[in-house]
């Protein structure tokens, strides 16, 4: 039996995963494992299926990034999630561990996001660009160490890997974010940027779901669980 996922919530419609830092959520072209993928083959041990598990991807965290991922076991709902991702109707706090503590303690960051493919990786600008695209983002701080601070973070927008472009650019990188200016990186390779809380109506219930992703097993975070 293929060790079970960290299941923060599943009926006969959704399973939510608490997803680790390193782990793609979907397959890449490169055919690295995926959490996708682990769920399906969880699901067709333990319930004994015989044929493919149907499982869709209605959204994703980026690679380094852990907490929680919201999946479908039905079309019906996969269809949806699709729409009330669409229309923001899907609340999703994030918290993210810095070592420089913003100037505010609670503040809404705006600017203007371009994304370089070919690097994967995107920039903030306080002026529009080209081609960028307008990113909000609502922050707080909710915690300090003699080392680090703990923000809670509410996208207002869905940009490309937009919280680590605007904490870049006000000069709070996030811990372990080498490719967004932190000087190192974290064991393992993950970022302390965690998806926490997401609240939501069951797409097929309408039951409304408040679901609570518990913190990843290492001493910083540890310090602020």
């Amino acid at each position: 039996m293929l060790p079970a996922p960290d299941i923060l919530f599943e009926d006969n419609h959704l399973i939510i995963i608490n997803k680790p830092a390193g782990l793609l959520v979907q397959v890449d072209k490169d055919n690295s494992d995926s959490l996708e993928e682990q769920v399906k083959k969880f699901i067709q041990q333990r319930d004994h299926k015989p044929g493919n598990v149907f499982l869709g991807v209605p959204h994703r965290l980026d690679r380094p990034v852990s907490g929680i991922v919201i999946l479908a076991k039905t079309s019906k709902a996969l269809v949806r999630l699709n729409e009330k991702f669409r229309n923001g109707e899907i609340h999703k706090i994030y918290h993210a561990i810095v070592k420089t503590t913003p100037a505010q303690s609670e503040a809404v960051l705006e600017h203007h996001i371009v994304r370089n493919e070919k690097q994967n990786k995107s920039y903030a600008y306080s002026k529009a660009q080209g081609k960028s695209k307008e990113a909000r983002l609502r922050y707080k701080i909710i915690g300090k160490s003699q080392t680090f601070t703990l923000l809670e973070i509410e996208l207002m927008t869905g940009r490309h890997h937009q919280i680590r472009a605007q904490l870049t650019a006000i000069g709070c990188p996030i811990k372990g974010d080498l490719k967004y200016g932190f000087p190192r990186s974290n064991p393992g390779g993950g970022i302390s940027l965690h998806a926490r809380l997401v609240v939501f109506a069951h797409p097929v219930t309408k039951e409304q779901l408040r679901i609570a992703a518990p913190y990843p097993k290492d001493d910083v975070w540890n310090h602020f669980e």
